[in-house]
């Protein structure tokens, strides 16, 4: 919440890079919504239950903002891509297509989840209904129907390709061509500040990607496989706002500029409260 109050308040932040980074920070927020309080309140309370129409939106949801991050990461590296091979053309293209970009995942996402969802909906679940994960995700599910998951199963499978992989290749093809421009830069500094601008988001985009491809391209339904969502799901998310802040010099300095005006804020007003006070004795005595 704080990365996306900076980025929107700071004119100085004001930029289709910050623009993308603040519509991230918001869809983690909501990605770990969806799995954390379920998840809490089995670690805490012990209520492990949860109804069938609960348990089916937690997985379409989850698979939704799974899929939007996927394709958010591609537009952003996209992003990165035309800044630095057109730097020219850059503002202008993206003043028309930046908010047009931002939307462009979720609808990805809605469809996308949707199509294995309703196929794993429609399998037969007989009991027991025992799900050997910490959340409702797709091949947990499916391991549990008693009914043939064969077409389940290539759905998914067919999806996670088109939604997870496909992704992770364009970003690699986008880099690739990021890094040959960069290349070519003569100066030192000009291939530092490059190469500084998309470091963060190639850190980001390989801790999530990794995981995501190894639990839903070639699922095994294993421990393996439960740890590796515990990485995607909660510990990446945890990073990422610390990843773009930490090693980034603009929203660190927006961030020093708010604490400052807040530190001077208050010195104010303990002045003027102190003032208050000795004017206060003053008239007293």
């Amino acid at each position: 919440m704080i990365i996306f109050f900076l980025i929107h308040f700071d004119a100085n932040l004001n930029s289709p890079m910050y623009y993308f980074i603040s519509r991230f920070a918001i869809l983690e927020i909501i990605f770990v919504s969806i799995i954390v309080p379920k998840l809490l309140d089995i670690l805490i309370a012990g209520r492990n239950r949860v109804s069938f129409g609960a348990c089916f939106l937690q997985l379409y949801c989850a698979d939704t903002t799974g899929i939007v991050e996927c394709y958010l990461l591609t537009v952003m590296v996209f992003d990165r891509h035309l800044a630095i091979t057109s730097p020219l053309q850059y503002l202008v293209i993206m003043a028309q297509w930046c908010k047009k970009l931002a939307v462009l995942p979720w609808i990805v996402g809605l469809v996308g989840a949707f199509i294995p969802t309703i196929f794993t909906a429609s399998l037969k679940f007989c009991g027991p209904n025992v799900i050997e994960h910490f959340f409702c995700d797709l091949a947990p599910l499916q391991n549990l129907a008693c009914s043939d998951p064969h077409v389940s199963n290539l759905i998914t499978t067919i999806t996670a390709i088109l939604v997870v992989l496909l992704p992770f290749i364009t970003i690699m093809g986008f880099y690739s061509h990021i890094i040959i421009t960069i290349l070519k830069i003569k100066s030192t500094e000009g291939k530092h500040k490059a190469f500084s601008t998309c470091s963060s988001h190639l850190l980001v985009s390989s801790l999530y990607f990794c995981t995501g491809i190894t639990v839903y391209v070639m699922p095994s339904d294993s421990q393996h496989d439960r740890f590796l969502a515990f990485i995607y799901t909660i510990v990446t998310p945890f990073l990422n706002p610390f990843i773009y802040t930490f090693r980034n010099r603009d929203v660190k300095c927006a961030f020093l500029k708010v604490l400052n005006s807040l530190n001077s804020l208050i010195l104010n007003k303990v002045q003027i409260n102190s003032k208050a006070q000795f004017v206060g004795a003053k008239k007293w005595f």
